[in-house]
C-alpha cells in the first residue's frame, strides 16, 4: 500500500482530489491519498504545494520524493531539511496555456494591434502595416519545457527565434545561445523579448539597466516567468526613454501588484494578474501518478530539480 500525502492549501485539495484519484486508480497502483497527515513516518509521497501544512520534511522518514504542483521551485529548492528528491511540475496542461498566452501576446505586439484597438480616432494610417514575421526576431531567455515549447510555436509561424540558456542546448528551428556572450548576442537582436526563466540567484535582475541599454532601441519585453527577473525602476526608466516601447507583465516581485504600483497607469505597460499559465488539476494529476509509479516499478523520476542550479 502507497500512502500519498497531499501538503497543500486547503484549497486546492477541492480541485485535486477527484483527478488525483482518477489519475492514481488508472495507473493501477494500491494506493492512500489523504490532506490529514496521522503518522509522517507512513508516507511515502508528498504531494507539495507552497503554503500548505510542511515546512519541516524531517518527519517523513519514509518518503521517496516530493512531487511540486508548481512548476517553480524557489521556495522549496532551499529547505534544509528536504534530503529527498524533489520534482517539479511539468505537464502538458500548463505548457499548452503557456504557448497560447506567449503567441497571442507576441503576435498583438508584432502586427501592432494596440494602435488600432486604442486609437480609434478616425486617423487613416496606411504606414501602420507590420512587417511579416520572418523579417521580425524573437528573444526568448530560458529553453526549459515552457521555453522550448513557446519557441517552437513561435518558430512554426515563421518568427526569427533565438532562444538562451545557461547551458547549450539544441532544439531543431531555434538558434541557441548559451553564456555570457550568447546573452548579449540574443538581447541586442531580440525586437520582443520573452522571459522564461526560472527564479534563481543567478537569474535575479537579468533584465537591468544593461541589459536593456543592449536591446533594439523601441524592444518590447513579455515577462510570464518570474517577477524576479526584472529590475522594475530600470524597466520603467527604459520605457519612458522609448528604449522600450512596451512591457507586458504577467508576474511581478510583490502579488497581487499594489494598486500603487507605477507599471497600473504606465502608458506602456499591460499588466495581467498571473494568469499566462496555470497548472490544471487534470493533466498535473496524470503527471503526479505517473511520477509515482516511475518511482514504484525502478524507474527514474521525471522532472527532478538540480538544487544546486535552483531548478
Amino acid at each position: 500500500m502507497i500512502h500519498v500525502y497531499f501538503a497543500a492549501p486547503d484549497a486546492y485539495w477541492a480541485a485535486y482530489r477527484e483527478p488525483l484519484r482518477r489519475a492514481l486508480d488508472q495507473s493501477g497502483l494500491t494506493y492512500t491519498l489523504s490532506p490529514d497527515r496521522d503518522d509522517p513516518a507512513n508516507v511515502d509521497y508528498i504531494v507539495f504545494a507552497p503554503g500548505g501544512p510542511v515546512s519541516d520534511f524531517t518527519p517523513f522518514t519514509r518518503a521517496k520524493a516530493v512531487l511540486g504542483l508548481w512548476a517553480g521551485v524557489e521556495s522549496i529548492v532551499g529547505n534544509k531539511t528536504l534530503n529527498i528528491p524533489l520534482a517539479r511540475m511539468v505537464d502538458r496542461g500548463l505548457s499548452e496555456g503557456m504557448r497560447e498566452w506567449v503567441t497571442g501576446h507576441v503576435l498583438r505586439h508584432h502586427l501592432g494591434m494596440d494602435t488600432h484597438i486604442h486609437g480609434q480616432d478616425g486617423i487613416w494610417r496606411e504606414d501602420s502595416v507590420p512587417p511579416l514575421a520572418r523579417n521580425r526576431t524573437v528573444g526568448i531567455l530560458g529553453l526549459g519545457a515552457l521555453g522550448q515549447t513557446c519557441a517552437m510555436a513561435l518558430a512554426a509561424l515563421n518568427f526569427r527565434v533565438k532562444g538562451w540558456s545557461r547551458n547549450a542546448k539544441n532544439i531543431p528551428g531555434i538558434t541557441c545561445h548559451s553564456g555570457e556572450d550568447g546573452l548579449n548576442t540574443v538581447l541586442s537582436a531580440a525586437e520582443i523579448l520573452v522571459l522564461l526563466l526560472p527564479q534563481t540567484s543567478a537569474t535575479r535582475y537579468i533584465i537591468n539597466a544593461q541589459s536593456l541599454a543592449r536591446m533594439p532601441k523601441g524592444a518590447v519585453i513579455i515577462n510570464p516567468g518570474r517577477g524576479p527577473l526584472i529590475d522594475d525602476q530600470a524597466l520603467i526608466a527604459a520605457l519612458n526613454t522609448g528604449q522600450l516601447s512596451h512591457a507586458t507583465l504577467d508576474v511581478f516581485d510583490v502579488e497581487p501588484l499594489p494598486a500603487e504600483h507605477p507599471f497600473w497607469a504606465h502608458d506602456r505597460v499591460t499588466v495581467t494578474p498571473h494568469i499566462a499559465s496555470q497548472t490544471r488539476a487534470d493533466t498535473a494529476s496524470e503527471m503526479i501518478a505517473e511520477n509515482i509509479k516511475r518511482c514504484e516499478t525502478g524507474e527514474p523520476l521525471m522532472h527532478i530539480v538540480d538544487r544546486t542550479a535552483g531548478y
